[in-house]
């Protein structure tokens, strides 16, 4: 029996650390491979966004694994987005009703070390330095390969999962023995991080519960809060520039001194809040990025891709760790609902694959919508409607943030139901300034015609 309960999963990140205590938990031996050190001894050396949007979606996982009270101790509260136009007032745009519906800004780094303890106390063996390095399928041996002193060591194993991000060796090697269907869509934005540290006497420097937009048309600023009171700041733009100034791009700012003038021009509220604006453009460079198609995940009872390495998306909607998270709670429940891994693994992405493509497709619309949309009046008149039809028709008309952030109704089903609400918002807005003008009568007939309760995942 204990045999039959082995799992080995490649990548110690944030899926592959939750999924580890998920499964050992569950009574499965689970054994943990990652290419790089151990973090909790080397210190976080993750190459990415330091600080992510933690959601309800990504929070019921935590709380199946017993991990949320810790994960949130780190968490700072983000009330909606705090929008900073280039001429006007900053303005709150709250994300839900009131504070019952809020998202979290978390440490990556803090979040993981937290995770990967977590799996160790549960019983999972973590191994670090041991990158994976070629796969025998057929005899089930995983060689890894430790590349401070290029040791090799070959592990016998019943089944990989592959935890390992958008890079994903495991996926690699699966699609050297099948045709997995993969497709990367590069878009043709990048972005690159900056930092706003903290105040002399140790505070934050701005508004700390909420997600700050600098939206600018084509390109834009946020800022995300961490709890040592400093400010990730990103910066989103396309790759390549226009011919004027007026169309910048990664490839047009050069050098800190171009920087500089950028922000003095587009962002000129940001520099007291970056002092050392022209030092981290200098040092952190411009990052692509993709989403990632795949029409198998799986290869028999064999091997398994997750997370990441699955449905790798753009980071518009801070749904990425939320859906990697969700598959961590999906997985283990079909293993223990089928014997058969193959049944398990065949299941697990029958159900995971559509949600994932609709996140995907929805992250790359939010994108549109904080550049360009959040300060047009139009926007603006629809938001409000928004939340008028939410306590009109409770329970009906659910705004498409709060389906995505503050529920678990699948992402299918948030898709194809912003689709229908937002095409009652235009129409209803539609020559309209103010609520005042709005046909009451009309917009609830279309409501009723077009909706129907949506309950959400017990």
């Amino acid at each position: 029996m204990a045999a039959e309960r082995q799992i080995t999963l490649i990548g110690a990140g944030l899926a592959g650390a939750l999924l580890a205590r998920l499964l050992a938990l569950r009574g499965w031996q689970v054994e943990v491979y990652e290419k790089r050190g151990d973090p909790r001894i080397a210190g976080y050396q993750g190459g990415r966004s330091i600080n992510l949007a933690l959601a309800e979606r990504g929070r019921h996982p935590l709380r199946l694994a017993d991990a949320d009270e810790a994960v949130m101790a780190q968490a700072v509260m983000m009330r909606g987005r705090m929008v900073h136009p280039l001429h006007g007032e900053v303005n709150l745009q709250r994300y839900g009703r009131d504070d019952s519906e809020v998202i979290w800004s978390v440490h990556r780094g803090e979040l993981n070390i937290t995770l990967l303890d977590l799996a160790e106390q549960a019983g999972a063996r973590l191994y670090f330095n041991r990158r994976l390095d070629h796969v025998d399928f057929e005899r089930r041996i995983a060689r890894f390969v430790d590349d401070r002193d290029q040791r090799s060591f070959d592990v016998p194993f019943r089944a990989l999962i592959g935890s390992d991000g958008a890079g994903s060796t495991l996926r690699g090697a699966i699609g050297k023995v099948l045709d997995l269907g993969e497709r990367v869509d590069f878009l043709d934005h990048g972005y690159k991080e900056l930092e706003i540290p903290p105040t002399p006497d140790g505070g934050f420097r701005m508004e700390p519960n909420a997600l700050h937009i600098w939206p600018r048309g084509n390109y834009m600023c946020i800022a995300l809060p961490n709890d040592e009171k400093t400010f990730t700041v990103t910066l989103f733009m396309p790759n390549l520039g226009g011919a004027t100034v007026q169309n910048p791009g990664f490839d047009t700012i050069r050098t800190s001194q171009q920087a500089r003038a950028f922000f003095e021009r587009d962002f000129p509220d940001t520099l007291p809040l970056i002092p050392e604006l022209e030092r981290d453009w200098a040092r952190n460079p411009a990052s692509t990025l993709a989403t990632l198609h795949l029409e198998r995940w799986h290869l028999d009872r064999r091997a398994l891709v997750i997370g990441d390495a699955a449905h790798a998306m753009v980071p518009f909607h801070g749904q990425g760790m939320n859906c990697a998270f969700e598959d961590c709670a999906a997985l283990a429940a079909h293993l223990d609902a089928h014997a058969d891994l193959a049944d398990a693994f065949a299941a697990f992405e029958a159900e995971r694959k559509p949600n994932a493509r609709a996140i995907q497709q929805m992250a790359l619309e939010n994108y549109l919508e904080m550049r360009d949309r959040v300060d047009d009046a139009d926007y603006r008149l629809q938001r409000e409607l928004e939340l008028h039809l939410q306590q009109r028709h409770p329970g009906v008309f659910v705004p498409h943030y709060a389906m995505v952030s503050f529920m678990r109704v699948p992402y299918s089903v948030a898709l194809a139901r912003s689709e229908i609400q937002h095409g009652i918002l235009v129409r209803a807005t539609r020559g309209k300034e103010s609520l005042d003008q709005v046909d009451w009568t009309a917009v609830d007939a279309d409501v009723a015609a077009h909706l129907t309760p949506l309950a959400d995942v017990p």
